[in-house]
């Protein structure tokens, strides 16, 4: 057990000394460190824990971080599975550093199969949120005055090429026959 306590100590210095200045390197306490990997605009973050009895025991990985929200069930997994096959290999050694490393070789390959089915999903969220934003609006029909009103009907009148309304010429016949003179015809 002390000599689990002496390499843990011993690597604790050797990661500060090796990852001094670097930005994706992240100490949380004495025993718990963070790595982030950046590809391209695609990134996750991997915390390593140890327990008491590390380096002889694997340590703890922890992917459930808010940051690491977007990745994928797969995407964890095949992370998890690289990262525990390599820490089979190095038990009982300091195995921290060549954790990260291990994963740093990999990131690439890792965040490619994330990029595929990350776009399918964000695709899937925008189709349902543009169906119900369109359920979500209700056309408001423009009110009008009466002057308006009558505007926009003598504009329809005229956009019908001068058609006019049936009738618009008929002669009242009752008015003209009363106005034209009349003659009686006998009838044989």
């Amino acid at each position: 057990m002390c000599e689990d306590a002496e390499q843990q100590a011993e690597e604790m210095e050797v990661l500060k000394s090796i990852y001094e200045g670097d930005e994706n390197f992240k100490q949380v306490n004495p025993k718990t460190y963070q790595y982030k990997y950046i590809d391209g605009e695609k990134s996750f973050i991997l915390e390593i824990s140890w327990g008491d009895t590390y380096p002889t025991e694997k340590p703890n990985f922890n992917l459930e971080i808010f940051y690491n929200q977007h990745l994928i069930p797969a995407v964890k997994d095949k992370i998890l599975s690289i990262v525990n096959e390599e820490a089979e290999q190095w038990l009982g050694c300091a195995m921290t550093y060549t954790l990260f490393e291990c994963l740093k070789e990999r990131a690439g390959d890792i965040l490619s199969e994330q990029a595929g089915e990350a776009i399918v999903a964000r695709v899937e969220k925008i189709v349902i949120e543009d169906q119900e934003s369109e359920s979500k609006q209700v056309e408001k029909k423009e009110q009008l005055t009466k002057a308006q009103k009558r505007r926009a009907w003598d504009r329809a009148e005229m956009g019908r090429a001068g058609e006019r309304p049936r009738g618009w010429d008929w002669v009242d016949i009752v008015k003209h026959l009363s106005q034209v003179p009349h003659t009686h015809t006998p009838t044989v």
